[in-house]
């Protein structure tokens, strides 16, 4: 799954080890409204949120270095959600690095593709070490050389790999993330911090605590700054949902970071795909209630990441806050299909999370089909027994218009009263 609809179901693992990160009882105090003249009280509950912030911080680092500690001179696995975006890409090549420092190697690897171009540039660009696995992969691999793997920028609900790492009796020596969480897991070191916008800010902050000292002479170190800037930059939006620690963040990152390399990876450009699903996704549009819902039929599996790119343009359509695009998508290889679909929105009230939850639910495993964060989410349904045979023509154009006509049907029973009109493009 991508990044904007993942975090939709647990891997099944219990018993949280010492060191694991409580969200009951390490809960930050937030603070007063912007504009709002403070009160002693404010400017107490202020300096109280930033001690526990130092403290929980000074802990983690502690922790993880202890971690890296009892597993000198071991192997690693870094686990990827299928789809990794530019925070994840970044976050885990920092973990490779810090580990290197307790000689630790490790492998990041991921299940899915890279179709989002410009999270192809930045692994051309960087040389960012990554690798490919299926499960088809798994079966050439002697995974007993691994004595940990690590979950990075998510919580392995997103990784097909999950299970067969784990069956395997790899135990996982780190979560690190900044996603709710999804469910208790058996993890040595657990870094979850979801106030927080990226898990490059997270990274950024191991950094200035000493995990690795950056050196602005060192290419790979500013190879690696870079990528954490992306990575950062794109969680929050450009910035514009960024809280206090990522800008923070975001200031150690400037002065390693190379502008020039960034705004290479930034000015990418747009595949033929991207562009085709964008086409699509105008024609078939329909609005109503400053929605735009777009089914684009069916897509190739290495091209998934257009349909989030479409949902990025269709939001900047006048008189739209939220839009919602959706394909079958198709992997010859493996011979599946799942309806994927990806969430935009401009509306602050509009929780994305929520929303997909509520509009599509839970399989029989009582696992989401999707969910979200600020502002993005999406969500992914198996096609199940209708998988394939789209050979026919007549047989693949039926099959869409069923399913395009179901999820059509759950996104309007929400965002549409009777009475409100849809008008279609």
């Amino acid at each position: 799954m991508m990044k904007d609809h993942a975090l939709t179901n647990s891997d099944g693992t219990s018993g949280n080890r010492e060191g694991e990160f409580d969200s009951s009882s390490e809960v930050v105090p937030g603070v007063s409204a912007p504009g709002k003249r403070r009160s002693k009280a404010d400017v107490a509950s202020e300096e109280n949120r930033g001690r526990l912030r130092e403290e929980l911080h000074d802990r983690k680092v502690e922790q993880l270095r202890q971690m890296f500690d009892r597993h000198k001179g071991t192997r690693q696995l870094i686990l990827l959600q299928d789809f990794p975006d530019p925070d994840a890409l970044s976050s885990a090549w920092t973990y490779k690095l810090i580990a290197e420092q307790y000689d630790i190697q490790c492998e990041i690897i991921y299940a899915g593709a890279l179709s989002h171009q410009e999270n192809i540039a930045l692994v051309k660009l960087t040389g960012l070490p990554l690798q490919r696995w299926t499960v088809e992969t798994l079966k050439t691999k002697d995974l007993s050389v691994f004595q940990g793997c690590a979950f990075i920028d998510n919580q392995g609900t997103t990784c097909n790999l999950t299970g067969y790492i784990l069956a395997a009796g790899v135990p996982i020596a780190a979560v690190i993330d900044h996603h709710n969480l999804q469910g208790e897991m058996n993890a040595e070191f657990i870094d979850l911090r979801p106030q927080i916008r990226a898990t490059a800010t997270i990274f950024a902050e191991y950094l200035q605590a000493g995990l690795l000292t950056l050196d602005a002479s060192v290419s790979l170190h500013i190879k690696c700054a870079t990528a954490l800037m992306h990575g950062l930059r794109s969680d929050t939006i450009a910035l514009r949902q960024a809280q206090e620690e990522d800008f923070l963040a975001a200031a150690y990152l400037s002065r390693f970071y190379d502008p020039q390399l960034l705004n290479a990876v930034l000015q990418s450009s747009r595949s033929k795909w991207v562009m085709d699903a964008i086409e699509r996704s105008l024609k078939h549009r329909t609005v109503q209630n400053n929605f735009s819902i777009a089914g684009i039929g069916y897509l190739r599996y290495d091209d998934r990441d257009s349909i989030p790119q479409a949902a990025d343009f269709l939001v900047t359509e006048e008189n739209v806050h939220t839009a919602v695009v959706y394909a079958i998508v198709h992997d010859k290889d493996e011979e599946i299909e799942v309806v994927i679909g990806s969430l935009r929105t401009n509306k602050l009230t509009l929780d994305p999370d929520e929303f997909i939850k509520e509009a599509f639910g839970q399989d029989a495993q009582g696992r989401f089909f999707g969910g979200g964060r600020s502002q993005a989410g999406g969500f992914e349904i198996p096609v199940g027994f209708l998988s394939g045979g789209n050979e026919n023509s007549d047989y693949a154009r039926q099959k869409w218009e069923v399913f395009d006509d179901q999820i059509k049907q759950k996104l309007l029973h929400l965002i549409s009263p009777k009475d409100n009109p849809v008008y279609d493009h």
